[in-house]
């Protein structure tokens, strides 16, 4: 590996400042891994799936009450 030897210390606000420049699938990777490294804790891997079902419920809702909306339109 290149980095083999070498000791890389970059701050905070060095990473963000680079994030801008990242493709959107660079940044959906960064994305993917902080999440997986989140979800190692279980209190915020409870409070993601509680969110993530959540939305999903919403949506679910959303869904059902464009169906109903159309269905009026049409009489």
């Amino acid at each position: 590996m290149l980095t083999e030897g070498y000791n890389f210390s970059v701050s905070v606000s060095e990473i963000i400042k680079e994030l801008p420049k990242l493709t959107e699938a660079e940044r959906r990777a960064v994305r993917e891994g902080l999440l997986e490294i989140a979800n190692q804790d279980a209190d915020i891997a409870l409070c993601n799936q509680t969110a993530l079902d959540g939305a999903l419920m919403f949506d679910r809702m959303e869904d059902e009450d464009a169906r109903r909306q159309s269905g009026r339109s049409l009489e």
